[in-house]
């Protein structure tokens, strides 16, 4: 049987604009990585939304798995933004095969 080990899965949602600010974030957590995807649409607490590139209002999801304690550093180095610049931030455990990559 493959053996795992326990990480943390974070998935960021931003406006695209802040997309950078977030990546470099990761990049002084020392996550090794992340991934980018465009949201087209949502509905949260303030309603409905759809993509707006004209209004500069689109949104990205960023994933990124670490360790517990690199997901700490991470999420303490956001914390002053979350509420300001409207992210959400969240993360859970999951199971990897290779653990040493996270």
């Amino acid at each position: 049987m493959i053996e795992t080990v326990i990480r943390k899965r974070i998935e960021i949602l931003a406006d695209t604009p802040l997309v950078r600010r977030v990546t470099d974030a990761i990049d002084r957590a020392s996550i090794t990585g992340w991934t980018v995807l465009p949201v087209q649409s949502g509905s949260g607490r303030e309603g409905a939304w759809r993509e707006e590139r004209v209004l500069g209002t689109d949104k990205s999801l960023i994933l990124t798995i670490a360790s517990q304690d690199k997901a700490a550093v991470l999420a303490e180095s956001l914390a002053p933004i979350l509420s300001s610049h409207s992210l959400l931030l969240t993360m859970w455990d999951v199971e990897v095969i290779r653990g040493e990559r996270f």
